[in-house]
């Protein structure tokens, strides 16, 4: 994610998370602490947003599966074609 923008993020730790943190990022081969940490933010937080829009998709199917076999729904024209021709095909195979 490229942008020209630029943003500050100041926080205020214990030392002794600075330490473990600065310590992660030295064992990961990160240049400093603040690529470290804009590393670990960007794989979480896609996780998270990735987890969130799953657990949408999989709420929206479920509606839609549950409405498709428990609502009645008239057919539409293409669908009542299609079953015609289907009737008259199987009425000729066995005729």
């Amino acid at each position: 994610m490229k942008t020209t923008d630029k943003a500050r993020f100041d926080t205020r730790l214990p030392k002794e998370q600075k330490d473990l943190f600065e310590y992660a990022a030295q064992l990961g081969g990160f240049r400093n602490l603040t690529d470290y940490v804009i590393n670990v933010l960007m794989e979480k937080s896609t996780m998270i947003i990735e987890k969130h829009n799953t657990i949408l998709v999989s709420k929206r199917d479920q509606e839609v599966f549950f409405d498709a076999i428990t609502k009645e729904i008239e057919p539409n024209k293409s669908l009542q074609l299609a079953a015609s021709k289907y009737s008259k095909l199987i009425e000729q195979l066995n005729g």
